[in-house]
């Protein structure tokens, strides 16, 4: 991405899996919250038009003038649709169900799946300088997903510890490797969070297993519990991570984004 004001451009990623109902919004709100805690400016994009990263965050949906729907389809200027949260450092570009038709209202566009990734270019311009920028994606490989990941630099994939996880996960990493090799060639897997862990859960502990296992060090060594605070805290737009800073589910997601950032380091160092 072009970066014509000086500034440090934003490392951009993907928080997706296919599968619905896996904490991907649970973990983009806290895992930005959290990030933002420590000092990082974050930008969360909500490309769900369920809207419930937006939600979560306690924006009402009286009060998404802009949204991600006037960007990608009207393509207003990015600036135009980016707002505060009530946590600091935490930026969000609102979500409506009007991007359910961004699909059928972009059909005759060739460059469809690339409309994202030219939004964000605006992103080096911006008078904010971002940190990081996690894209909230929806629960299946369509349109929005691919435009999400064309325009990022890698993904973070919420796992829930279940049977089916393994089997979901393979269709969504050659969906990864096809937009490598037509839209984005530098997009990797940056980690994968297994969520909704229950370590009495005999099934959980062999998911984690096999995971482990099969894909070694991308498997993030934090896992999220399943916790009641982490449900609860979005009826109350809040991050669970305000909501109940002490409860088990927050204090894995402040653990991640520790994580994160250690090997955010470690792969900086590495390449000095």
């Amino acid at each position: 991405m072009s970066d014509n004001s000086g500034l440090k451009p934003a490392k951009i990623l993907s928080i997706a899996n296919q599968k619905g109902g896996v904490g991907k919004t649970t973990t983009a709100i806290n895992l930005g919250t959290a990030l933002a805690a420590v000092g990082k400016r974050v930008l969360l994009m909500d490309l769900d038009p369920q809207g419930n990263a937006s939600t979560g965050l306690g924006i009402d949906p009286s009060k998404r003038s802009m949204t991600m729907y006037d960007v990608l389809v009207d393509q207003t200027p990015i600036n135009e649709a980016i707002i505060r949260t009530n946590v600091p450092n935490l930026f969000l570009m609102p979500s409506s169900v009007d991007l359910s038709s961004a699909d059928v209202e972009l059909v005759d566009d060739q460059r469809r799946v690339l409309r994202l990734r030219g939004a964000l270019e605006e992103l080096s311009t911006f008078e904010d300088e971002f940190d990081y920028v996690l894209i909230d994606c929806p629960p299946s490989l369509n349109l929005l997903t691919l435009n999400a990941l064309a325009a990022s630099q890698s993904v973070i994939v919420p796992l829930q510890a279940e049977f089916f996880a393994l089997e979901g996960l393979s269709q969504l990493m050659l969906t990864i490797r096809e937009v490598r090799q037509s839209l984005n060639a530098i997009l990797k897997i940056e980690g994968i969070v297994l969520t909704m862990f229950d370590g009495r859960n005999n099934l959980s502990l062999q998911v984690e297993q096999d995971v482990r296992e099969n894909l070694g060090d991308l498997v993030y060594k934090t896992v999220v519990p399943r916790n009641v605070r982490l449900s609860e805290a979005p009826s109350f737009g809040m991050p669970a991570i305000l909501y109940d800073h002490k409860s088990r589910g927050s204090i894995a997601y402040q653990k991640l984004a520790a994580e994160f950032l250690r090997r955010e380091n470690r792969r900086v160092a590495e390449a000095t």
